[in-house]
């Protein structure tokens, strides 16, 4: 089972925001209705990556600024 809990509860809703335009990004359409256990978990996987790359990239331009 998943232990990943979100430091700042407040973030949930723009990370569940972010999923989605990543999965259309990605051409994955209605992802938040989709049964994801339905879907190959590469399919999965890239979503979660392209989350986690833009949010390195965020980070990195925010501590390149100060």
């Amino acid at each position: 089972m998943a232990n990943n809990k979100i430091v700042v509860p407040e973030a949930r809703e723009a990370l569940n925001q972010m999923k989605l335009e990543i999965a259309s990004e990605l051409g994955i359409n209605n992802y938040d209705s989709i049964d994801k256990g339905n879907l190959p978990s590469r399919v999965n996987g890239y979503v979660g990556g392209y989350m986690v790359k833009k949010l390195v990239e965020d980070a990195q331009r925010q501590l390149s600024n100060k």
